[in-house]
């Protein structure tokens, strides 16, 4: 499973951002009573106050976990040292949280959506999987999510990110689970990363001792994953 990186408590959601390298413990007042604690990490360099905002919204795999800073080290911060040179007028939001479900996601994307979106990077699955949920559960909490961020930013550019599960969990879950993924990109017309973890799943040397999160060099190796399919949509 993917662990929590922090204790299990209460936690909300930051109305206002910085426009600096920032990362910043939330307070609590997020309206399920528990979550596992995250970190905001806005990782963008300084930008003007109209900066388009990008949002990685997604588990321990976008928080960074067992990394030795997060801020720095996680994909979505590689991606904005990519974006910084060329697109100034961008900044990025982390928004994965660790041990976070599709049910958990759907839940808490409200407190996201508390602020302007212009491109919605969704990342989220991994832990439904390693679970055994079933698939049709995960895809309608996916959709649920699309929906809410169509409805509240009809503007936004959705991108979607693959995952897929190893053949322990049984060769039928594996190929069903790695199914909702697709489908609903083809749905929603939404922009697809095949595989978040193409290049890296599976690779010792880029990943940590449980094998599940990558390294900090495997956090490079996603970061390029993702660049590919965001940068000719800015």
């Amino acid at each position: 499973m993917l662990n929590g990186l922090f204790p299990t408590r209460a936690a909300g959601w930051l109305r206002q951002f910085l426009p600096t390298r920032e990362c910043l413990r939330v307070p609590a007042r997020a309206s399920r009573a528990l979550l596992f604690a995250s970190w905001v990490c806005f990782v963008g360099f300084s930008v003007p106050l109209a900066a388009k905002t990008i949002v990685f919204f997604g588990d321990s795999l976008t928080a960074g976990y067992g990394l030795d800073d997060p801020a720095t080290q996680a994909f979505p911060a590689r991606v904005a040292e990519k974006l910084a040179p060329s697109h100034p007028g961008w900044r990025v939001v982390n928004a994965g949280l660790s041990g976070e479900t599709s049910a958990g996601g759907l839940r808490r994307v409200d407190w996201v959506l508390r602020q302007p979106i212009d491109l919605f990077v969704l990342a989220l699955g991994a832990n439904d999987g390693l679970r055994g949920i079933e698939p049709a559960v995960t895809r309608e909490n996916l959709q649920g999510i699309i929906d809410r961020v169509r409805t509240k930013f009809p503007s936004a550019q959705i991108v979607l990110a693959g995952m897929m599960m190893p053949p322990s969990m049984g060769p039928d879950y594996a190929r069903e689970f790695s199914e909702i993924f697709p489908a609903l990109a083809a749905k929603n017309h939404l922009t697809f990363v095949p595989f978040l973890l193409a290049g890296v799943g599976g690779d010792d040397a880029l990943n940590q001792a449980d094998r599940i999160h990558p390294t900090e060099r495997g956090h490079e190796v996603v970061a390029e994953n993702v660049w590919k399919i965001l940068e000719p949509l800015l």
